[in-house]
């Protein structure tokens, strides 16, 4: 009996913290006066709450604020140097490193391009352990001091894998499209990154770390329910539902590019027919492109391909739009739309996020005729309670999701420092509200 107490009073004290931490985080600074009423907690409680995270420097002072005939009040802020964040985006065309402070400012980033090696797993484990120590290298930073990394992959992620050496089991990766199958990713990154094995590795969905982005810092933010795609070599979708401190909260990622958009259609990389990855992916473009005699170096990449689809079909004021570019993409503006009124049938979003690189291309030429396809396909009523926008975080955003899967974990576990040995995987509630803007520091 006595241990169960003490387990309880444990709990009580985290959840305190994390009350705190999250409305600094979020709202920040405000006084102790402020962090009554919107924590629920006593005076009391916010005292000792406060002396405990100030002693362990994730608290720090803001300024004074004159309060109504007493004594000026001090406002508190979560310390941008409580803490560091790594976060990792693998992408399709390069492996892209960031090494964040707890405010998501960037401290030190590098890339890997993977055009002429694809998804080797064991170069792609290198480029992260080499990513890894560069970054932490070029700011300085102590590797102590990292709460965690977050990794954005493609394909389907599966939370319990085989036993590793350790007793534990981590995430395995199953990403059809690019040749992985079963991969103990978690396992491998962990026998290969150069951390104290403390620091907790996070692996989900790429397309779900650039859903919690925009959620929580972009276009996202106060939605009830959205939708926020990714459009790169590849395409994939997220659909989040519910506050985001919401313990009934999902977010799901979905393989949104393998739904069908044509009948006995063009073949996909992931073996099947009509897929839209196989109308609306870069990679598909650029081939596409190809095939239908567009003006093409034999060793272009498929952002190079992209950029010439594109200066093909939107010449500028002096030149001649090229008919086939213009037919070629206008048949992707009817796919992706077709497949957009299918997520905003299936699912009834506020509101749905183009992004991902390929998409923050096409998405200011082609979004007019995006929507205007996907009001043709989706039922009427739930189309118009549907906006369809861009996304706003730009390219980084797989990368800054991927920081926030430990910033949130961090915070839910009110700023405790993860044990030795400690695993990651996404924690079940995730911080209040979202931040006014992206990368500034807390204040």
């Amino acid at each position: 009996m006595a241990e169960r107490n003490r387990r309880t009073v444990r709990d009580l004290r985290r959840g305190n913290r994390a009350r705190v931490l999250q409305r600094l985080y979020f709202d920040g600074p405000l006084s102790r006066q402020e962090l009554g009423p919107v924590t629920g907690l006593s005076s009391g409680s916010i005292s000792n709450v406060v002396a405990e995270l100030s002693a362990e420097g994730l608290l720090e002072e803001a300024g004074v604020v004159d309060s109504d005939g007493g004594r000026p009040r001090t406002l508190l802020r979560v310390a941008p140097d409580g803490g560091l964040l790594v976060g990792i985006d693998i992408g399709e065309t390069r492996v892209r490193v960031e090494l964040f402070d707890l405010s998501l400012t960037e401290l030190a980033r590098t890339e890997r391009l993977l055009a002429q090696h694809g998804y080797d797993v064991e170069r792609i484990v290198a480029h992260v352990r080499t990513g890894v120590a560069d970054v932490l290298r070029d700011a300085g930073a102590d590797p102590r001091r990292l709460l965690g990394i977050g990794i954005g992959v493609p394909g389907i992620i599966e939370r319990d894998g085989p036993e590793g050496p350790d007793g534990t089991r981590g995430a395995v990766v199953h990403g059809q499209t690019i040749g992985w199958r079963a991969v103990p990713f978690e396992q491998l990154l962990r026998e290969a990154v150069d951390v104290p094995s403390e620091v907790p590795l996070f692996i989900d969905n790429g397309a779900k770390t650039l859903g919690q982005a925009e959620m929580w810092f972009g276009g996202g933010r106060g939605a009830g329910a959205a939708a926020i795609a990714l459009i790169g070599s590849g395409v994939g979708a997220c659909v989040d539902h519910g506050d985001i401190l919401d313990e009934d909260r999902t977010s799901l990622a979905l393989e949104w590019g393998h739904t069908t958009v044509q009948l006995r259609g063009r073949r996909c990389r992931c073996g099947s027919i009509g897929c839209l990855e196989a109308y609306a992916g870069a990679e598909a473009l650029r081939e596409r492109w190809r095939e239908a005699g567009g003006p093409l170096p034999e060793d272009a990449d498929d952002e190079t391909a992209l950029a010439a689809l594109l200066a093909a079909a939107y010449p500028g004021r002096r030149g001649t739009p090229d008919a086939v570019a213009l037919a070629l993409l206008d048949e992707t503006a009817e796919c992706l739309g077709a497949a957009l009124a299918d997520l905003v049938n299936l699912f009834l979003p506020e509101r749905i996020l183009i992004g991902g690189w390929a998409g923050l291309l096409l998405g200011p030429r082609l979004l007019p005729e995006i929507r205007r396809y996907a009001n043709e396909y989706a039922l009427s009523h739930a189309a118009a309670r549907t906006t369809i926008e861009m996304g706003r975080l730009g390219p980084d955003a797989v990368t800054v999701g991927a920081a926030t899967l430990p910033l949130a974990d961090f915070l839910t576990r009110g700023g405790s420092r993860p044990a030795p040995g400690a695993t990651g995987a996404p924690p079940r509630t995730a911080v209040h509200a979202v931040r006014e803007r992206h990368r500034t520091p807390v204040n």
